[in-house]
């Protein structure tokens, strides 16, 4: 049958007890050690870039803000300006009307001053009409 060797078999508990032991110091450790201090990079990583999405969220709003207010602050300053130009234009209008109305009555006044001339010329020359009717009168 089987025979099992019991110094053989303490010997090789024992060579696997000190392998055991060796490997933990030289390699199970070491890599622990590693997978830790990567876990822990990757986490502050991980927190660098979470603190850089509130700062580019903080950023963007700003940015946001003052492309809104930039918007509000040009209407109002185009409204001003068509408010300026409006007035002005009302007040060239206004100027322009009196001073045609202004010419219009000049014209009305010469007008009637050359009406009271025609009709003065006319009324003194009514007796030579008179005489050049009658004789027209007087050929037929």
């Amino acid at each position: 049958m089987l025979d099992i060797n019991p110094l053989l078999l303490s010997i090789t508990i024992v060579v696997f007890l000190i392998l055991i032991a060796v490997l933990n110091s030289l390699l199970f450790k070491p890599l622990f050690t590693y997978m830790e201090e990567r876990d822990a990079s990757i986490k502050a990583d991980n927190d660098k870039v979470g603190n850089n999405d509130a700062e580019i969220a903080e950023l963007t709003a700003q940015a946001q803000k003052i492309v809104n207010d930039a918007k509000l602050e040009a209407a109002a300053i185009r409204e001003k300006v068509v408010a300026e130009a409006k007035e002005l234009a009302e007040s060239k209008i206004e100027a322009k009307r009196a001073e045609l109305a202004k010419d219009k009555l000049e014209f009305e006044k010469s007008l009637a001053e050359t009406r009271e001339e025609l009709k003065t010329t006319l009324m003194s020359q009514v007796p030579l009409y008179k005489e050049a009717v009658k004789a027209k009168f007087s050929q037929i």
